[in-house]
């Protein structure tokens, strides 16, 4: 089973592509997706400054933002933890200890930003086409969904569309069958942002 779920990207291309394609936020969701990419659209700046030190989209960051933060600059971006000192939960203890610059608590949301996405070795990343970025989306959260319960499409892309209903984890390993998420997934906030921001993503 593991081996059929964790396939190459390439492999993965089509399925992202023909789950794109089909994907269809919820008219119950739309305002309140909308909102949010206003809220991501204020902020380009500062997101577009941090691409200027790392080689990932703007846009990319900003929903992992959401997701992780809801949009909140005070916290860690690896997992939503407050930046007052290194993260607590899932991965914790990042960023690690800076043998120049000692940092040991107190970080700003760059500097946090930054060592997430290079732990996840974004910043070596080629391939920006979008199946590529949603199969890169799907890996920082996790891939738990594929690996345990291939049944449900993970929330974290698809929730707040056609392609989710129910089914996610409400703890790290906990999973619950009957329990929604109440987030909106990455793949609604990219279907508005394309347009709104007329995005060229393919």
């Amino acid at each position: 089973m593991a081996k059929k779920i964790l396939l190459s990207l390439q492999d993965l291309k089509p399925e992202y592509q023909k789950l794109w394609n089909s994907c269809q936020i919820r008219p119950d969701k739309l305002s309140s997706t909308q909102n949010i990419v206003a809220k991501i659209t204020a902020n380009r700046p500062r997101y577009e400054a941090l691409v200027q030190k790392i080689n990932v989209p703007w846009y990319f960051v900003a929903v992992i933002h959401n997701m992780e933060c809801s949009l909140n600059f005070s916290k860690h971006l690896h997992n939503g933890d407050s930046l007052k000192k290194r993260t607590i939960n899932e991965p914790s203890g990042r960023p690690l200890a800076d043998p120049i610059n000692g940092w040991e608590v107190g970080y700003t949301w760059e500097e946090s930003a930054i060592d997430a996405l290079t732990m996840k070795e974004f910043n070596r990343v080629k391939d920006w086409c979008l199946p590529a970025q949603l199969w890169q989306l799907e890996r920082y959260n996790g891939v738990g969904y594929r690996l345990y319960h291939p049944e449900v499409l993970t929330p974290y892309l698809w929730s707040g569309t056609n392609n989710y209903n129910k089914g996610k984890y409400v703890a790290d390993g906990k999973w619950d069958a009957n329990a929604v998420s109440a987030q909106i997934g990455v793949a609604a906030l990219l279907k508005v942002l394309i347009k709104e921001a007329n995005l060229n993503i393919q």
